[in-house]
């Protein structure tokens, strides 16, 4: 019995050993892959996001195309590139122009600033100071610079280094553009595994899941992406109208600002530019355009964001901007993905915590 029983223990040890080896080289595997693909984790993640947001359109322009799903795939590729650059080259071409232009009256010594209008001395608590530094830039540009010389080559590194920030960043985007278009070109091998991976995950409710996640990345895509694109519009018809200095810029600056649900902070050096050189007329009405813009998002928003989404719009918006908060710019939709998910978790646990509590009360009559 003694050795029967040394026996029972001796095999329980060598499948525990077998076991937590087996374990630990999964672990190993794991971990050894994720550390290959973390260079790429983030072009993979945007290039998945990028294609489930696009992927009605390109089925449309499949259909169009009479099915041909390789040739759908790279019109699709080029026209999300087009929607990328042209922006990019006209921000190029605007900054290097007014560079350009800097320097070159600077190397003159023709640069001139002309004086304030007497209502900037009027503005509240800035109004002295700005229309005193702006007084002494128009007389004698030259000693201004110099007295603000340190602050100038100290703000020169962090332009430079934001600078090439836009630069890896639009170069990320060019990337998962085409990693979008390689898994639009496989869209249904990538739907199939998708599936199986849910199934694996989630078991019976893996559609449920997968169909949460894939409507989750559109509302957020229509509900953030889309209402910054239609606030940017609007405040680009704003910004031209009035003349504004380098509209190019300022519209590229706002619609990353928005992207980010900081649009409204940009608007306001804007509207005091206006005021400072506009007529009050021209300036009140741009105000008022600006103050429309702003507070589009208080009713796109909601109209938009939750959309085809099977959770609270407060769910995804907590999300959204608990994602940003936490991993930055993808984690608009990580940040919402995740929250929506667990979520729904959430209800199936409080369910399945309900059925049991029912099941228990149920009392099973006696067999007479």
């Amino acid at each position: 019995m003694t050795s029967e029983r040394f026996t029972q223990d001796a095999n329980y040890v060598s499948r525990a050993a077998e076991v937590s080896i087996h374990i630990g080289l999964l672990i190993l595997l794991v971990s050894a892959c994720l550390l290959i693909l973390r260079p790429f984790l983030s072009l993979i993640v945007w290039g998945i996001i990028i294609a489930i947001s696009v992927y009605p359109g390109y089925g449309k322009l499949r259909r169009g195309l009479g099915g041909r799903r390789g040739l759908a795939a790279v019109v699709c590729t080029v026209l999300m590139l087009a929607v990328l650059f042209v922006p990019a080259v006209l921000l190029t071409g605007t900054v290097v122009s007014g560079v350009q232009t800097l320097a070159a009256h600077l190397k003159e010594g023709s640069l001139t600033i002309p004086p304030p209008p007497p209502k900037v001395e009027t503005w509240f608590i800035i109004g002295p100071p700005l229309a005193k530094i702006w007084s002494a830039a128009a007389t004698n540009l030259k000693a201004v610079l110099e007295k603000f010389a340190p602050q100038i080559r100290g703000a020169i590194p962090v332009l430079l280094s934001a600078s090439a920030a836009v630069g890896l960043t639009v170069l990320q985007f060019v990337l998962s553009i085409l990693v979008a278009g390689v898994l639009l070109a496989n869209a249904q091998r990538g739907a199939s595994t998708a599936h199986a991976l849910a199934q694996r995950l989630f078991g019976e409710r893996g559609t449920e899941f997968e169909v949460l996640t894939e409507s989750t990345i559109r509302s957020v895509t229509t509900g953030i992406l889309g209402v910054a694109l239609i606030q940017t519009v609007c405040a680009a018809i704003g910004f031209l109208v009035v003349g504004l200095p380098a509209a190019g810029l300022w519209i590229v600056i706002y619609l990353f600002a928005a992207v980010l649900q900081l649009g409204g902070p940009i608007l306001i050096p804007i509207v005091i530019y206006v005021f400072a050189t506009a007529s009050t007329g021209t300036a009140v009405m741009f105000m008022i355009w600006c103050a429309f813009v702003g507070l589009m998002d208080n009713v796109l928003k909601p109209l938009l964001l939750g959309r085809g989404a099977p959770v609270p719009i407060a769910v995804i918006f907590i999300g959204v901007i608990g994602g940003f908060v936490a991993m930055g710019i993808i984690g608009l939709f990580v940040g919402a993905i995740v929250l929506s998910v667990g979520y729904k978790l959430l209800l199936a646990w409080l369910e399945q915590g309900e059925s049991h509590a029912s099941g228990d009360l149920i009392v099973t009559p006696k067999a007479s």
